[in-house]
């Protein structure tokens, strides 16, 4: 029967759909004895508790998909890495759960439909022709849900079922869901009843555009910006302050001038009362950041251009010069230039001082340009009386253009705030090292009202709506995440779980201790409203913390109005009938669920939300539930590249699974997925490589076909050596694999399962008669064994085979355990001897077959082996005892009289096979010690006739053999003969 994944993978899809085959429900004995355990006073070890027969549970779950457009390739691994788990662990008898749900909260969803409606061509371009959705259809995604409807199910439901993943799908929801809102109104309730939610003034990314706060999930460009506090220099020009912007306010001292864009639009306007002058760009930001600004009338930049400003520390006039190079978009859009501390601003200076032209059309005498000289504030070692001349001297920088002025900048700059030591005119901060000292010196004149603050980003943020985002400063409600009784909670989760790569534990631990107060909220959107204010609706990352927990109960909470479920409703689900006066029995039928469900055995989850979403969900879990109901594991995932780039649905360079499984089958796409690197790092899809696998699945079909077609005896047979070799590898396969999907090693265990394996089926073939009785019966325990390995991988195609071969779909059959009376250690040390020598005779082949003139030898009519000499095994029996210490060797092997008369060849010997055992393990080692290499080969002549057609000659050294090749343990000497 031929391959086609398409046929077979679409009945196996409606298989598992017509017995619900992925919907997990409670043990009875386990769920009645997880209530009994929390209704006692010793409490709450459930597992303990539980009936020793039953399946232990394991819940599985991944971020559930935000679906403001359509499924790609990257997607699709994200969901199948954690369905490898779920199914290897069912094979190991546990009662797994595997759900999803749906994101649906906050405004990018809304922003895609107001693109639509909008008739944006960027926005209809990605739908028609990255998602292929149908002009007809379009009108259908004009409201919010209809869109988050269309892409869950004509592109993620869909997806996900074309991949099998093993979904209980009774159990999904969205998450404007009316009792899903109830539960997170129950969450935010209890948080801010234990005071972990506050009311207050707080820094904000906010949507120009959508005119309200949004989060690292809602934006297009700038996810890694970070809010960054400028100190605004109050310079002055006459009665109007001309405010600068500056993260180095201790060079105030050091402004030679200042630069402005002429060409840009700026404001004059009343701000707190007082007259300012700065970019049209800066009146949205400051009104936002708390001040209260009336604009007066719009004028260009060159309004200021040839003016002087006073320095409101020194009292020195300083030119405002045009420049090109300046963002009026960021901050006020006025800077002020430290020449001798800025490698840009120095090179910015000569630029000026050689363009008289420009200089003299906007009505600058050149020569106020030219008396310009920077004013140096600080000394440092290493660098000149003028650092920043130092720094572009050296770097060799002739214009502002050059790449390397960039890296001159950051370097001097990190070296003066680090080692730099201010000028005796700092007075009371002189001598001090910036590091130590900006911060009191920015408070002492902010505080004398020469300095203000204003804040900005990091770098550009747009949000998914096309709007800039500014920050802005709102009375806003957050999560205390600052509390240090909370963090330490935090802390102890971290401690408890287990973290896969164990390298990332630390980052959780960093972000525990840098996180600060988050803003939960904003103005509008789909999701949660505020329980105690419906104006504000509870933003994305906020909402989504503990709705594992949900998964738990969510398709019995459709059986009670959703009225029912408020706050002592949940209380009692969630803390027992001891925590309200007249708990709702539903509720603690619906707690028996949770508690045996509970914890989440392992979260599969992307590396970039270890710095929000992940830390906030072990926040959450930390405030809410006792420990025994802790995160046991999280395991992180990589990103994907496509051809080498990164993927872009905006761009359209992406890959959607539909028709990748239509292309290549659905086990195709998940081996690839899983087999290209570890679940945590970076993958990169490339078409020829898929079809490559495609085509090993293909193989792999076919020679499954071959040992279903003749099975060979039902009974086992008397092996041969190479039948019971083959058999030893298959466990130590299985010993492998079963220990790399222990931590999650997705690659490593199907390398091991399907390509390493394939050697190991290629010696065997090369080496034995695959029609013998014993090789049918050998074949079909190793594909059996096999099926069931892969299983996890690609369950259609296991599946189909296993049940042919066996009458029972692999995913039903038990995950294989190692036998024991099967492996055979002698045996494979043996077998790799014969590996070894038929690769080192023909590496002698070739060296012949190179000569320059023809060698006979190449082609040799015998071939003659020496086994080295009784008295260096027992050498090497030594080296395996004591291992790879020369010392501690040959002071035993010299009391040995017979050895110690060998005197130097003993000792150059030792060293050899000393070599030789570094590496090598203790066991491998003994196992080498015990087998006779002589009987090795001996029992592969006739294997070694046929491979190379020659006569093979086995011998040892001994006194009628001449020891002229050296032979030593393990690495024969060769002779090939020509008649």
């Amino acid at each position: 029967m031929d391959y086609d994944p398409q046929e077979l993978e679409a009945r196996w899809r409606e298989r598992w759909a017509e017995e619900g085959r992925y919907e997990a429900d409670p043990a009875e004995a386990e769920a009645a004895a997880a209530v009994d355990a929390d209704a006692s006073d010793d409490a709450p070890d459930v597992s303990d508790a539980t009936d020793a027969d039953s399946d232990d549970p394991t819940f599985i779950t991944v971020p559930y998909p935000y679906p403001s457009g359509g499924m790609h390739i990257g997607h699709a691994r994200t969901y199948t890495v954690p369905d490898v788990y779920a199914r290897y662990r069912r094979q190991q008898g546990d009662n797994v759960l595997f759900p999803i749900a749906w994101h649906v909260t906050g405004t990018p969803i809304i922003g895609a439909v107001e693109r639509l409606k909008k008739g944006e061509e960027e926005q209809l371009s990605v739908l028609r022709d990255t998602y292929n959705v149908a002009e007809d259809t379009l009108e259908d995604l004009e409201t919010p849900m209809g869109y988050a409807r269309h892409f869950i199910e004509e592109h993620y439901k869909k997806g996900m079922k074309d991949l099998g993943l093993s979904v209980d799908w009774r159990r999904e929801f969205t998450t404007n869901d009316d009792r899903y809102s109830k539960f997170i109104t129950w969450q935010y309730e209890t948080l801010r009843d234990r005071g972990l939610l506050e009311k207050g003034l707080h820094p904000v990314k906010y949507c120009t555009n959508e005119k309200q706060p949004v989060t690292t999930h809602d934006l297009l460009e700038g996810e890694e910006a970070e809010f960054q506090e400028y100190t605004l220099i109050r310079f002055g020009h006459g009665d109007t302050v001309v405010p600068m912007a500056t993260l180095r306010p201790e060079t105030v001292r050091g402004v030679t001038n200042a630069y402005i864009d002429p060409d840009a639009d700026y404001v004059i306007a009343d701000v707190d009362g007082e007259e300012w002058f700065v970019s049209a760009a800066a009146v949205e930001k400051l009104q936002l950041q708390g001040h209260e600004v009336v604009s007066k009338r719009t004028v260009s930049g060159e309004h200021l251009v040839g003016e002087r400003v006073t320095n409101p520390i020194t009292g020195d006039e300083v030119l405002v010069l045009p420049a090109d190079f300046v963002d009026a978009e960021n901050a006020t859009g006025v800077v002020m230039s430290v020449p001798a501390h800025s490698p840009d601003d120095y090179v910015a200076l000569q630029e000026a001082k050689a363009d008289d032209e420009r200089m003299a059309e906007y009505g600058i005498d050149p020569a106020e340009v030219e008396a310009i000289e920077p004013i140096p504030i600080l000394s440092i070692e290493g660098y000149g009386e003028i650092p920043a001349k130092t720094a572009v001297e050296e770097a060799g920088i002739e214009s502002s253009t050059d790449p390397a002025l960039e890296a001159a900048t950051k370097e001097l700059y990190n070296s003066e705030f680090h080692r730099g030591e201010l000028n005796d005119e700092y007075g009371e901060f002189a001598g001090e090292v910036v590091e130590d000292v900006r911060g009191r010196f920015r408070d002492a004149y902010r505080d004398e009202g020469a300095f203000g603050t204003m804040r900005e980003f990091s770098e550009e943020v747009v949000c998914r709506c096309g709007g800039d985002v500014v920050v802005a400063e709102q009375d806003t409600w957050f999560l205390r995440y600052n509390d240090e009784a909370w963090k330490q909670k935090a802390h102890d989760v971290v401690s408890r779980m287990e973290a896969i790569p164990e390298n990332t534990r630390g980052e959780y631990d960093h972000t525990i201790d840098w996180l600060n107060e988050w803003p939960c909220i904003r103005n509008y959107g789909l999701g949660t409203r505020l329980p105690w204010d419906d104006e504000f609706v509870i933003e994305p990352l906020s909402d989504s913390t503990i709705y594992m927990a949900y998964y738990t109960i969510a398709h019995r909470l459709d059986e009670i109005p959703a009225a029912d479920l408020d706050r002592e409703f949940f209380d009692a689900l969630f803390y027992g009938s001891d925590a309200v006066d007249d708990p709702d029995e539903r509720a603690l039928e619906l707690r028996s669920e949770w508690l045996y469900w509970y914890p989440v055995t392992y979260r599969f989850s992307a590396n970039d939300l270890i710095s929000n979403h992940l830390t906030f969900y072990l926040f959450h879990h930390a405030e809410l539930f006792d420990q025994s109901q802790w995160p046991e594991g999280i395991v992180i995932m990589g990103m994907g590249l496509l051809e080498g780039e990164k993927m872009s649905s905006s761009k359209g360079h992406v890959v959607l699974p539909g028709k990748a499984i239509e292309e290549y089958g659905a086990d195709t796409v998940r081996f690839f997925l899983l087999n290209s690197a570890e679940p945590w790092q970076d993958y990169d899809w490339r078409a020829e490589q898929v079809a490559s696998v495609r085509n090993q699945l293909e193989r792999f079909w076919n020679r499954a076909q071959d040992v279903i077609d003749d099975p060979g005896p039902e009974e086992r047979p008397e092996l041969a050596t190479a039948d019971r070799w083959l058999l030893s590898r298959l466990q130590r396969t299985v010993e492998t694999v079963t220990e790399a999907m222990e931590g999650s090693e997705t690659r490593t265990a199907s390398q091991a399962a399907f390509y390493d394996f394939e050697e190991d089926l290629r010696w065997y073939r090369r080496r034995t008669n695959g029609s013998r009785p014993a090789a049918r019966w050998t074949l079909r325990e190793v594909l059996e064994t096999r099926l069931r390995l892969l299983a996890p991988f690609v369950p259609f195609l296991t599946n189909e085979l296993h049940e042919r071969l066996t009458g029972t779909p692999a995913e039903d059959a038990p995950w294989p355990e190692v036998d024991e009376d099967l492996l055979d250690r002698g045996i494979e040390a043996a077998e790799t001897q014969v590996e070894r020598l038929v690769e080192d005779i023909q590496g002698i082949q070739q060296s012949l077959q190179n000569a320059e003139e023809d060698v006979p030898e190449a082609d040799p009519d015998r071939i003659r082996i020496t086994v080295a000499a009784d008295w260096k095994h027992d050498v090497f029996a030594t080296v395996a005892d004591l291992g790879a210490d020369q010392g501690a060797v040959m002071g035993e092997v010299m009391q040995d009289p017979d050895l110690r008369e060998r005197g130097n060849a003993v000792n150059d010997l030792v060293g050899e096979l000393i070599e030789f055992a570094r590496g090598r393990d203790d066991d491998e080692l003994s196992t080498l010690a015990e087998i006779d290499e002589s009987d090795a080969y001996d029992g592969a002549a006739d294997f070694l006739a046929s491979e190379f057609e020659a006569e093979i000659v086995v011998q040892r050294e001994g006194d009628d053999v001449e020891a002229r090749k050296g032979a030593v343990p393990f690495r024969p000497a060769i002779e090939l003969e020509a008649e």
